[in-house]
């Protein structure tokens, strides 16, 4: 699997993060960090394929040589590095004895991967609304045509399905997950937020322009019992640091910084009632927090916006609508009425329902029934990645960005959505 990805392995641990890697337990896995500028590149040791202590063996990431920068322009200098890169990181998984390679692509930007190199099966992962405007606007054409074409497409929200999920008959519905031994194992108390007073009501993960700032101004200020905890790294959007230096001045609220992910997953389980307190708008209709689950595998009560994705935890997550109302709601959240152990229960049944071991399962037997579909009933059983088990299969290589057939899957039947 090659996989091209918006974000630098170093960077901030997204869903592709959690998915990518899991997907090495069944596939060899290249992912391909973003090349970087001249002046970063000569900044930076970097190579080619490099594999990743404490990850499984199957999982490497490919960052460019150094005379493989990023190029702007001209147009045929950009898509001779980028076929380039392309065909190196390829070669990676042919050194290990890969026969079939499939092309995973998590932006519309990469479209073009499809015609520099030979693959088997290409897939697009929709994992956000790539427009980012807060007002409803059409697919662009661009990326409809990008969804019509790859082989297979994963939607991560509700909306997004109702959006763009009838483009591809081969698209499949496959939520956000939770670690959910990470965010339900009981650990130590971090240090940091030892001193704030109880109650706490918190947030975790990034501290960004989406969230719901004139609702924080104001609840912070009518609850001053309350202590308002934030832990993440800020986005620096110019239009949301007044407020979030009008919130650092006041006396409940607690800004902890970033954390590493591991780090991160400890303080939702140390809140007395967790918030995901989104703006309403064309956006965040289509958001699909990844920290809903983690939320919830603490077992803590949590209240969060109504946006569309949230709509459906409505039995275990409460939605405010009105400032009054989410007063009301985190007060009842920090009753004990809110805490049973039946109430705290069904919150984690729902996690752990979402863990992204069942998720990436989930993935992975749809691109092993598209690729090679005799190997699926021993997918449960495979210990080993995939690709041992699949190197002495079928190894026909096909031309770039052309679509293989294969006589027990059906051709696609434009406007029947397939969804699993």
């Amino acid at each position: 699997m090659l996989a091209l990805v918006p974000y630098h392995w170093d960077a901030q641990w997204m869903a592709c993060n959690h998915i990518l890697t899991r997907l090495a337990k069944y596939f060899h896995v290249v992912w391909m960090d973003p090349a970087r500028e001249w002046h970063e590149v000569l900044r930076r040791s970097v190579g080619t394929a490099m594999p990743l202590v404490g990850l499984p063996p199957g999982f490497a990431v490919y960052r460019s040589p150094f005379w493989l920068p990023l190029i702007r322009q001209p147009g045929w200098l950009v898509s001779l590095t980028m076929r380039r890169r392309l065909e190196l990181a390829r070669r990676t998984l042919v050194r290990r004895g890969c026969k079939k390679i499939i092309i995973y692509l998590w932006r519309p930007q990469f479209e073009e991967a499809l015609t520099c190199v030979p693959f088997d099966l290409s897939c697009y992962h929709i994992d956000d609304e790539y427009s980012f405007s807060t007002l409803e606007i059409p697919t662009p054409e661009s990326e409809t045509q990008l969804i019509a074409k790859v082989d297979q497409v994963f939607i991560h929200a509700p909306a997004m399905m109702e959006k763009k999920g009838k483009i591809n008959p081969y698209t499949a519905f496959v939520p956000n997950g939770v670690d959910y031994e990470a965010h339900a194992q009981p650990r130590e108390e971090p240090a940091d937020l030892v001193p704030i007073p109880h109650p706490r009501v918190g947030y975790s993960g990034h501290i960004k322009k989406q969230l719901d700032w004139p609702l924080l101004l104001e609840l912070t200020s009518r609850h001053s019992e309350w202590s308002f905890v934030f832990v993440g790294s800020v986005n620096a959007h110019p239009e949301i640091l007044p407020a979030i230096q009008e919130l650092s001045r006041r006396r409940n609220v607690y800004f902890l910084g970033g954390k590493t992910v591991r780090d991160l997953a400890i303080y939702p389980a140390h809140f007395d009632v967790c918030i995901m307190p989104y703006r309403r708008d064309d956006y965040t209709k289509y958001v699909y927090p990844l920290k809903l689950h983690e939320y919830l595998a603490t077992g803590n009560p949590t209240v969060g916006t109504r946006i569309r994705t949230l709509e459906e935890f409505s039995d275990v997550v409460a939605l405010p609508r009105t400032a009054s109302q989410w007063s009301a709601a985190l007060a009842e959240a920090l009753s004990p009425a809110a805490n049973t152990p039946d109430l705290r229960a069904a919150r984690q049944s729902v996690a752990r329902r979402n863990d992204w071991d069942i998720r990436v399962e989930e993935i992975a037997k749809t691109l092993v029934t598209r690729v090679v579909p005799e190997l699926l009933a021993r997918l449960p059983l495979a210990g080993a990645c995939v690709s041992d088990v699949v190197m002495p299969a079928l190894s026909k290589r096909v031309h770039p960005g052309r679509p293989i057939v294969r006589p027990n899957i059906p051709p696609r039947a434009r406007g029947v959505a397939e969804v699993s």
